[in-house]
């Protein structure tokens, strides 16, 4: 009984700790966090008005990654608020869904590695979305790069070429083409290459960790998001963000009109942008 009782003690004093220290920490993330978003407030009460203008130009778009946990819910997003009159997905096979496949969805199947044999596949669309990407513990260095760099630059370029006005890319905070961190670094390259091709508008989208639980198994990122995930229990972080509010902030973004050419999306404003988003 003594022995249980000793138990008690040490869980409890250990919880207590732990909660301690998750609070702690989740106070220094609040204060090194994003600035306030300014510019992205609630859009609630506008989202249908601003739905139905979207609707009625008619547009179509490509996704890239839809087999991906983003690209998946940004489809899921999509054919919701079904503001396209055509999306296609364009990825190395066909997906299948469970529900009733969408007249409006098309899939064409590409290789990556030669991609200029599929330039037919990236004409004709108004709008890009882009949520390829991998990491270098699952497909090693050279492979990192080619996914995330490569692919992703040429399918911007061959979408430029093909008449697409916008491209819009999901990229990870902290990216910087001068970082000495290699995925930060391979972040920031894409990015400055694709300003570089002079789309209408390009939009980067910058998430810290993504809440969300994988289909695929990735240790490192499970504990992340678990850590996170209490962390931003206690209070809003930009350390972290629910996938679901990247994927409805990309769909929202879409029907604003931008400041800028190009702009630039951190964590907090994808987190605000993607709360303040109705359906």
């Amino acid at each position: 009984m003594s022995v249980m009782k000793l138990l008690d003690s040490i869980l409890g004093n250990a919880t207590g700790i732990f909660t301690v220290v998750i609070v702690l920490i989740a106070v220094l993330f609040n204060y090194f966090d994003d600035p306030d978003p300014v510019k992205y407030n609630s859009m609630a009460e506008d989202t249908k008005t601003l739905e139905e203008n979207f609707r009625q130009q008619n547009k179509s778009c490509f996704i890239l990654g839809a087999s991906g946990e983003t690209g998946r819910r940004l489809l899921q997003d999509l054919l919701g608020r079904n503001i396209f009159s055509k999306i296609t997905l364009i990825g190395r096979r066909t997906l299948t869904f469970e529900d009733k496949a969408n007249e409006n969805l098309v899939q064409e199947v590409v290789d990556f590695e030669k991609l200029e044999d599929y330039a037919a596949s990236f004409q004709g669309h108004d709008i890009g979305y882009c949520c390829l990407g991998t990491t270098k513990a699952k497909a090693g260095t050279e492979g990192f790069i080619r996914v995330d760099h490569d692919y992703v630059l040429k399918s911007a370029e061959l979408a430029k070429a093909g008449g697409c006005a916008q491209f819009h890319l999901e990229s990870s905070r902290g990216a910087d083409k001068n970082s000495n961190f290699l995925y930060l670094k391979v972040k920031g390259q894409v990015e400055a290459e694709i300003e570089a091709l002079g789309f209408d508008r390009f939009a980067i989208y910058r998430p810290g960790v993504l809440l969300v639980d994988r289909q695929e198994n990735r240790p490192t990122e499970w504990l992340a998001r678990k850590f996170f995930g209490a962390v931003s229990a206690v209070c809003s972080t930009a350390m972290s963000i629910p996938i679901q509010a990247v994927a409805k902030a990309m769909v929202s973004n879409t029907l604003l009109q931008p400041e800028q050419k190009t702009e630039i999306l951190e964590n907090k404003d994808i987190a605000s942008l993607g709360k303040g988003a109705g359906q």
